[in-house]
């Protein structure tokens, strides 16, 4: 039940005791039909009078009683929520709930497709994004997982890296005032959500995509390999063992 009924019922029980009143002192030569006519316009009037604050208010009554779509005094989102989301540069609509702390997201939000499915569990602190984000298709299935680092209002100060030019190397730290944010930082994985089988990692550190040095990777792994000889080679050896100066030029014994 939304605010307008709970508004129509009080005008209606209203204008009821309002016009009691007045056919009990009514004179003989009105008309009631004249005060029916000022209980539809008495109506009407409070009606548009108070229809931009309900508006402002959205308050909605979901069926276990909860109250939602509230604003405070201030103007700011508090309380759950329920955000309908429209399709926005190709990418499709969605319905969003949660709650709002002084007009942040806070906490766990759920999205649901356009048809009730399922297809996010995002998890917020004071409006940023905070820890792993799970993603999925209509079925339910596994598609991605996203880790996020959000401001913690507990921690006044943070340590930032400072990233040398060209590199992507952290060449020092710096501590800064903590403001407000929310950044990528940690594993991104993706998955097939058909075999659920994970088909690629990312590595974020504050916002900033981490490319592993392959050239170490290559240096770490380039052992020499052993060749294995063969029968003419060792034959080679087998004839010119203790020769000085003896050269093998490729040609065989035959």
């Amino acid at each position: 039940m939304t605010i307008h009924s709970f508004v129509r019922i009080y005008l209606n029980k209203t204008c009821s005791r309002f016009l009691a009143i007045i056919n009990q002192n009514i004179h003989s030569g009105i008309s009631l039909l004249k005060f029916s006519n000022i209980r539809f316009f008495f109506l009407i009037g409070l009606f548009f009078l108070l229809t931009p604050q309900i508006f402002a208010q959205q308050i909605t009554i979901s069926e276990n009683g909860d109250t939602l779509n509230r604003l405070n005094s201030k103007g700011k989102k508090v309380g759950k929520w329920i955000n309908d989301m429209p399709e926005l540069r190709g990418e499709p609509g969605y319905v969003e709930e949660g709650e709002y702390v002084n007009g942040e997201k806070d906490g766990v939000w759920r999205k649901y497709s356009s048809v009730g499915d399922l297809i996010g569990l995002e998890y917020y602190i004071l409006g940023g994004k905070a820890g792993a984000q799970k993603y999925f298709d209509f079925l339910g299935r596994l598609e991605r997982i996203e880790n996020w680092r959000a401001y913690n209002p507990e921690a006044p100060y943070d340590t930032i890296p400072i990233y040398g030019s060209g590199n992507g190397e952290i060449v020092s730290f710096k501590i800064v005032k903590s403001q407000p944010y929310s950044v990528k930082d940690g594993k991104w994985k993706y998955y097939n959500p058909e075999t659920g089988v994970l088909v690629r990692t990312e590595n974020w550190d504050r916002n900033v995509l981490v490319v592993p040095d392959e050239s170490k990777k290559v240096m770490a792994n380039d052992k020499p390999k052993k060749i294995e000889k063969t029968p003419e080679m060792l034959e080679w050896e087998k004839k010119n063992k203790g020769k000085k100066g003896a050269l093998r030029d490729g040609q065989t014994s035959y």
